[in-house]
Order: C-alpha cells, then structure tokens, then sequence
C-alpha cells in the first residue's frame, strides 16, 4: 500500500482529498490544527469504507516543530501499520484573509506567509527523507494568483511564491523520480475565509464559465489523479481548476 499525507485534511478540500485517495487505495494520514473532531471524523469516515488513515496535529505555521512532527508520524506509522515511507504529500493546509491592503498588519502578513509559503517550504524540506522514489508532491494554490481579487494581496502573494516554488521543487527532486506539481482552485464551496453567502456564490457562479462555483470533491479529483499513475508524466505544471473563472 501506498501512503499520503495531506495537511489540513480535517475539512474542506483536504477533507475530499483524504477520502478520494483513500477511495483509490491508499493510506491516508491527515494533519488538523484547531479541529480535532472534525478530523476523527474524516478517520472514522475512511475506516468504515475500510481504509486506513490516521490524524495527526500539526500547526503548519510553527516550522520549529516539523522535526517532532516526522518523528510522530513515522512512529505513528510503524505502530499502526508498520509502513515506512511516504508517495505522496498534498500542502493543502491554509486560510483566508480579506483585508485590502492599507490596513493589513505585519502580524497578519507574517502568518498567512508562514502558512502558505514558509510552510509548504520547510515542511517539504522536513519530510523529504521520508517520501520514496517517484512520489509526488501537489502544493494547494489558488486562482487569485491569475486574477486580481481586492482584499486577498498577502494570500494571493505567497500562493504565487508557492507555484514559483513548485517549478523549484520538480527541477530539484526530479533525480528522485520525484513529481512536483500545484492545484489552484477557483472559488470553491468551502469555509475558508468564512464562506460563500448567496450573494457572493451568485457573483462568482456569474464570473466562471460553467455557471456555478465548484465543489471539493472535484479538486479532490484532481490533486488524487496527480498521486496516482494517472499523473506518471505530469510534473512542475499548476493546473486551475475553476470551471472557467474569468476567462
């Protein structure tokens, strides 16, 4: 069996993410931060299908604690399943913050960016040991790095910092076998940033070509594939999944 981690796996995309690799057959280990609930239920949820997963803290913006963290989970790994070794890494984990950017705070610049960008970094850096040969890496980005969305700037930013570091990261790994590539969602039915209220869902559904907003099982879809064979010859590439939005 192979196995995946995918941050941020307690709701949202990284929710769908876990349960459609796991649907695929893999092993599924999900990291949450504030939502321990949540993510035992996405555990429970892949376990009654009988799959395997596990949860696992994890606090994406602390880069001094990714040390302890590979620790735990390999320890984790080899006393639940006896595995050892990595083929996938999703860097799914994040928030969103709406706030233009004459009155953004340096607090508030330096968390999004430790999240989105020093994050993925040193996490990637700390679990690279771990992840086998021809594995495959997909770093979450977003469509507000093609279209300029007032209010989300740092975000936007450090996600365009992420799909710079993804062409790195697959020139770098690729003597590993190892594939790099990001996923930009559109707008999404999620809770990041707070949601969609119908008025603003109507606004983006008018703004993307196929009429709607997406769901996450259908970047859930997409970030599977790259895991899988199916991705076998696809690496360093962003690939939006947005349905069409702003075209």
């Amino acid at each position: 069996m192979k196995y995946v981690l995918i941050t941020g796996g307690s709701r949202g995309i990284g929710a769908s993410t876990a349960m459609e690799c796991a649907h695929r057959g893999f092993g599924v280990i999900i990291t949450w931060n504030s939502q321990p609930e949540a993510a035992r239920q996405v555990v429970d949820r892949i376990q009654a299908d009988g799959g395997r997963a596990l949860a696992l803290q994890l606090n994406v913006e602390e880069a001094s604690s990714f040390s302890q963290f590979r620790a735990d989970l390999e320890n984790a790994m080899e006393s639940q399943w006896g595995a050892r070794g990595l083929h996938g890494l999703v860097n799914n984990a994040g928030y969103g913050l709406f706030n233009p950017i004459e009155t953004v705070t340096e607090a508030q610049f330096d968390s999004l960016m430790n999240v989105h960008l020093k994050g993925p970094f040193f996490l990637t850096q700390a679990l690279l040991p771990l992840l086998q040969r021809d594995a495959a890496i997909v770093n979450l980005t977003s469509a507000t790095t093609r279209v300029a969305t007032a209010g989300v700037a740092p975000y936007a930013a450090f996600k365009g910092g992420l799909e710079v570091l993804t062409r790195y990261m697959a020139k770098e790994f690729g003597e590993r076998g190892i594939r790099v590539n990001a996923v930009s969602p559109g707008p999404i039915r999620t809770d990041l940033g707070g949601g969609l209220n119908e008025e603003f869902e109507a606004l983006l559904a008018g703004q993307t070509a196929l009429g709607r907003i997406g769901e996450p099982d259908e970047v859930a879809r997409v970030i599977a594939g790259l895991l899988s064979a199916d991705g076998g010859w696809i690496n360093a590439q962003t690939i939006e999944v947005a349905g069409g939005y702003i075209i």
